[in-house]
């Protein structure tokens, strides 16, 4: 019967690291692709093995207290919702799930009574595990069988492919192709050798030939036609100086090689710069170390210096009563180096409850919890905290000691040794008990027993306070009268010489500042600096430009110094002495420069000096130096009728003796102007030029610098300026608006008044005028009432004469006057009011 093989199992150590290539090469998408590196897993469990365990993002330090606690109340919260209570804990699925179980099955186990510090979830021999991917990879053989052998070779060689199956596939058919063409051609040759002549029959190929035709060719219309659509683009290609490999563009096996190329220059550096190979790597991200928290401090930095105060005081006491060697003070002292109890430091207490165990037991229990349609009481809990989505924190302090033994306090009941009891203390040894309470003991610094009132019970009335003064006098006196007789022999020695040694053995013990020993050498050094600096050359002190390469040739050789003048002679010494002072100066003070390379070395000028040697000169001879300098300046002066020269004729000499000076680029060196040829002051105008030039854009450069910073630094001020200033512009406008305005109304308040007055009459004769016309209207309207009323009464008095028939009409006639006459009156009487 074959072997059947079911994918799955343990993970091995081998399997993890081809899969971490895999994954590296493929990316976390292509699981199929990965599996088939591996014979005996499935995508799905390369998946799960990746991200259950191989991601480095995933956290499998020990769980602490808090996530416990946090893992169980989000799990009362979320039940069974492990894939959102994961990333709020920082671990996986499979994990909070595993720990739920370990924490409930600890639970349990310490409810029945049995041994807690056994895994519950640990697998038993036989046992298959249900989850391999979440456990740690077994070690490899070291007799590998053959199966696991070839998926280590064809993984190793499928992951070292970086071109793929289809490039190989392709250069071999490029290299079979080629083979076949040489063949054919090696055949041809020799057939024409041999006399025979084949001619090559091409395949017509359908479509295009682009070596004979132009595809897509529109020929031009015959005639004459307009070219300016024509025009040449600037800015296109030039094809005829284009290569295939311009059109082409960079090649995938070029592309590859350049990144070979930069990948062994960067292992190359790295070896270099000796990087261990675990940060090369870099498997696994670095960790940030997290932040330290201590609780708060129990004793603050003031009552830490009161304690030593008061040891140092009570040492300091002992040590004055011990020299002055009386027995009898040393005897009423008593050491309090040591403290009386030697106790450790209290551990942190532990917490009273352990919360973890009673949140596994509230899940417990209400996982096993009965049908509620039973009846009675509800399943008893413990105590949880449900005030937000995370656990309440418990802050641990540890116990104060030091504020528990000071100057005056009493030691805990019982005795010195504390214990987790009172009733297990050792009592102290050698104290005094008082008598009063008896569960008190007397001070910590009191061995004498000088404070007895702490340990009685004097009582609360003024007369138990008088009876306790009255016995503690008495004892006090039954004390003092037990003393021996005094003995007053003294005798007094005067040592000699107190007062010269008491200043030594002061000066002996003062230990000096660091501060003040390292401000005492700095000034130290400052001081003979300074006066280094004074003995040196005005050049150094006034930080004067000096050349960078000194002329020897300015000496004159050794053997022509026995045909010169005295004055000849004078000059040449002078002329020493001066290269002296610079050969000094440059070796002791060198000039800065750029390129750093000069005519003479060091040792060449440690060699000059030697033959030249640079004196040293008393500050009195450089002294008498300068006034005779001065007397001869003043002498020559006066002889040749020279006075003070203004500074303008001063400046304008100067010029004229510079001009004269012309630097030569080619020979390094200055010559006279009317000494050189063309050719020379040409070159050296173009270096001045260019010297010009280097310090104009040095210049500019550090101008635009400044000019950068100074926006930087008053970029604000400039924008708050201009707002500034077009607010002040506005308000100019307005201000100039609203003078026009208030001359416009001012105009018009003076037009006003002089038309007023008149308008003002003629609208009073208008009135007049209506007033009178209304007069003469009523008075005609009166007229015409009147001349209706005579009239009706004519009608009234006719239509009385009158038949039945006619005197209807009559009526309704005069019902109609009448009405017409009433609304007559109301019309007037509008028009009056």
């Amino acid at each position: 019967m074959p072997r059947i093989m079911i994918k799955g199992g343990v993970w091995r150590n081998t399997e993890d690291e081809i899969l971490k290539a895999a994954v590296m090469k493929y990316g976390k998408n292509q699981w199929s692709r990965i599996a088939s590196l591996l014979h005996r897993k499935s995508a799905k469990q390369c998946k799960a093995r990746w991200f259950e365990w191989l991601d480095p993002s995933i956290k499998k330090t020990e769980w602490s207290r808090e996530e416990d606690e946090k893992l169980l109340h989000l799990a009362k919260l979320m039940p069974t919702q492990w894939r959102t209570i994961a990333p709020i804990i920082g671990r996986t699925a499979a994990q909070c799930l595993e720990r739920y179980e370990y924490l409930l099955d600890q639970a349990q186990k310490k409810e029945e009574g049995e041994d807690a510090v056994d895994d519950p979830r640990k697998l038993k021999p036989g046992e298959i595990d249900p989850n391999p991917e979440t456990k740690p990879a077994r070690p490899d053989p070291k007799d590998m069988d053959e199966d696991e052998l070839e998926m280590l070779s064809e993984a190793r060689a499928r992951l070292a492919n970086t071109q793929g199956k289809k490039a190989k596939r392709k250069a071999r058919e490029k290299q079979l192709e080629e083979a076949r063409r040489l063949a054919a051609l090696q055949k041809r040759r020799e057939l024409r050798a041999a006399g025979i002549e084949v001619t090559s029959r091409r395949k017509k190929k359908r479509g295009v030939d682009y070596n004979a035709e132009i595809p897509f060719e529109k020929r031009p219309a015959i005639g004459f036609y307009d070219t300016s659509n024509e025009a040449l683009d600037p800015m296109a290609p030039d094809f005829s100086k284009m290569r295939q490999q311009h059109l082409d563009g960079e090649l995938r096996s070029e592309q590859e090689e350049r990144e070979r190329k930069k990948d062994k220059q960067k292992l190359k550096q790295r070896k270099e710069n000796d990087i261990p190979q675990a940060m090369l790597q870099n498997q696994e991200p670095a960790k940030k170390r997290s932040k330290l928290v201590l609780p708060e401090p129990q004793i603050s930095d003031q009552e830490m210096h009161q304690v030593v105060k008061l040891g140092k005081a009570s040492e300091t006491a002992r040590e004055i009563a011990t020299e002055s060697g009386i027995e009898t003070t040393d005897t009423l002292l008593n050491d309090y180096m040591f403290t009386p109890q030697a106790a450790a430091t209290p551990r942190t207490p532990a917490p009273q409850t352990d919360r973890i165990l009673q949140e596994a037991q509230n899940m417990m229990a209400l996982t096993h919890v009965d049908t509620p349609l039973k009846g009675g009481l509800n399943t008893p809990l413990h105590n949880s905290d449900f005030s937000g989505v995370l656990p309440q924190a418990q802050t641990i302090a540890t116990p104060n000691t030091v504020l528990a033994t000071p100057f005056r306090t009493t030691r805990s009941e019982g005795g010195a040794t504390p214990g987790s009891t009172a009733g297990f203390m050792t009592p102290k040894s050698g104290a005094l008990t008082p008598v009063g309470k008896a569960n008190m003991t007397p001070s910590v610094r009191d061995k004498l027993n000088i404070n007895p009132e702490e340990g009685l019970d004097v009582g609360s009335t003024p007369a138990e306070h008088r009876m306790f003064q009255m016995s503690m006098k008495d004892q006090l006196k039954m004390g003092l009268s037990g003393l021996p007789q005094p003995k007053n022999d003294y005798e007094i020695v005067v040592p000699e010489n107190e007062d010269q040694e008491e200043p030594e053995q002061a000066q002996a013990q003062l230990v000096e500042d660091q501060a003040d020993i390292d401000a005492r050498k700095q000034e130290e050094l400052k001081a003979k600096a300074a006066k280094e600096l004074a003995s040196r050359s005005q050049v150094i002190q006034r930080e004067l430009p000096r050349p960078q390469d000194v002329n020897l040739t300015v000496l004159r050789p050794p053997h022509e110094s026995y045909s010169l003048t005295d004055l000849q002679r004078a000059e040449e010494l002078i002329k020493c002495e001066m290269v002296t002072m610079l050969q000094f100066d440059n070796l002791k003070n060198p000039v800065p420069t750029i390129n750093k390379r000069t005519n003479m070395s060091q040792a060449q000028q440690l060699a000059f000096l030697e033959q030249h040697p640079y004196g040293s000169y008393r500050k009195e001879d450089l002294e008498v130096a300068k006034g005779m300098l001065k007397k001869e300046m003043d002498y020559v002066k006066n002889g040749m009728s020279h006075g003070e020269l203004p500074l303008e004729v001063y400046t304008q000499v100067w010029e004229e003796c510079l001009s004269q000076v012309l630097y030569l680029p080619n020979q390094t060196r200055y010559t006279r102007a009317n000494l050189a040829s063309k050719k020379d002051r040409l070159e050296s105008a173009e270096k001045r030029l260019e010297q010009n030039r280097s310090h104009m854009a040095k210049e500019a450069k550090r101008a635009a610098k400044m000019e950068k910073k100074l926006k930087i630094l008053t970029g604000g001020y400039q924008s708050r300026a201009q707002v500034l200033i077009k607010q002040l512009q506005d308000m100019y406008e307005n201000i100039d608006q609203s003078a026009l305005e208030l001359n416009t109304f001012k105009f018009l308040q003076e037009q006003e008044k002089s038309a007023l007055p008149r308008r003002i009459q003629s609208l009073t004769e208008d009135v007049t005028r209506q007033m009178e016309r209304e007069k003469v209207l009523q008075k005609k309207y009166a007229e015409f009432q009147i001349q209706i009323k005579q009239l009706q009464e004519e009608y009234l008095t006719q239509m009385q004469s009158l038949p039945n028939d006619d005197a209807s009409k009559g009526e309704e006639v005069s019902s109609t006057t009448n009405e017409e006459t009433a609304v007559d009156e109301d019309d007037a009487e509008m028009d009056e009011d």
